[in-house]
């Protein structure tokens, strides 16, 4: 009987850790700012003694003496929910050696990935996830399975991760620098907790963690003939009948079950384009796709914590006013979407918040007080002039 030829595994990637891989990281660590661990060292103290720092990372790392922080928990609004979505901030330079390491392995699972997988990789973006998406409903695949892993990062078997890693990777030391980085725990109020189960957000291997995990479950949807499209943990799988989505649901069901996770009953179900489902912030349906109402919601809360009344209207606030007002109209006004008409009731919107924050309360008479030219001489950007650029 013929003997498959063993699996050729790649070897010897602490040799490839060099200075100017070392560099490379850190230049990519300062691009994505950051706060300081729990070592309270900032990226600017990192930076002050560069050289030193990174050459004794790169031997600790060469020499698998790297021992990793802990994480610093911190807690961020979830949507306008009232739930909180836990963070874990590593230190300066962890989140360097994560990004040496990550530079490492994208290389090698880049290949393995499914091609409909748009999350955290090179020259791939959500836009491009939700024109995919459209592009199927288009050839007929109009029944959606709309799903969601229920905590997926806090929950992933850190053993799948690995199983995962260890099916293409032969070197041990970089093996085990990976399991140590799962490993690492978290300080939460001066209290040390180990992580024996998940992937932290927040860290900077995180998001290719999570693609290599879940390749597993694309590559058995696209055995069993179904269409996806994936965005990290956010992934709809798209069919032509009803029963094909209910069958894929129960493919999807068990194939998580053999990774320890699951669905969420509540936020995944079996829809159609003609009534519409949300993908990334989008919701999508058979005449338009807009800006769904819990992106406005979120829009709307970051406003609000700029705008306060008992805050001046001043050049500062007009700054980071314009940073928000610029990120959702970027990510929004996409070619693919119809958003004047919301774009011009929530530039309303903040006209109204910004007349209670210079006069100190909210009256009808304010919009003949102050004009919009007002704010337009302010700098004060509009949401709906980004349409007109795309």
């Amino acid at each position: 009987m013929e003997q498959k030829p063993a699996k050729v595994k790649v070897h010897s990637l602490t040799g490839r850790i060099t200075i100017e891989r070392m560099h490379a990281a850190f230049r990519r660590v300062k691009r994505n700012r950051g706060a300081a661990g729990i070592d309270k060292v900032s990226i600017q103290m990192f930076q002050a003694n560069l050289d030193e720092n990174l050459i004794a990372l790169m031997h600790e790392l060469k020499r698998g003496e790297f021992q990793p922080k802990p994480l610093r928990r911190v807690y961020i609004p979830k949507g306008n929910t009232g739930k909180m979505r836990p963070l874990g901030i590593p230190a300066v330079r962890d989140r360097v050696a994560q990004e040496v390491l990550r530079q490492l392995l994208s290389p090698i699972f880049e290949r393995l990935f499914h091609p409909d997988s748009y999350g955290f990789r090179p020259g791939r973006n959500c836009h491009q996830a939700v024109r995919r998406v459209l592009d199927l409903g288009q050839q007929g695949y109009r029944q959606v399975l709309d799903a969601d892993i229920s905590g997926f990062f806090d929950n992933i078997p850190q053993n799948v991760i690995m199983a995962g890693l260890c099916a293409e990777i032969a070197d041990g030391n970089i093996l085990n620098l990976l399991e140590r980085f799962l490993r690492a725990g978290v300080m939460e109020q001066g209290v040390f907790k180990p992580t024996t189960v998940g992937t932290p957000q927040g860290g900077v291997i995180s998001p290719l963690l999570a693609n290599i995990a879940l390749n597993y479950l694309d590559q058995q949807l696209d055995t069993a003939g179904f269409r996806l499209v994936r965005y990290a943990d956010d992934f709809v799988v798209l069919c032509r009948t009803e029963r094909q989505a209910q069958e894929a649901r129960t493919l999807v069901e068990r194939v998580l079950t053999e990774l320890g996770l699951k669905l969420s009953p509540e936020k995944t179900q079996v829809t159609r384009f003609a009534r519409g489902f949300s993908f990334l912030g989008f919701f999508i349906s058979s005449w338009s796709v807009r800006m769904r109402d819990k992106s406005v919601e979120k829009f709307k809360d970051k406003v609000r914590e700029l705008t306060q009344r008992h805050c001046n209207l001043d050049a500062k606030v007009v700054v980071r006013l314009n940073r928000v007002i610029r990120g959702t109209a970027n990510y929004f006004a996409a070619t693919f979407a119809r958003c004047s008409k919301r774009f011009e009731a929530m530039d309303e919107w903040i006209r109204m918040r910004l007349r209670c924050m210079k006069i100190g309360r909210k009256s009808r008479s304010n919009n003949s007080r102050i004009r919009r030219r007002y704010f337009d001489r302010l700098g004060v950007l509009r949401l709906v002039d980004f349409c007109h650029k795309v």
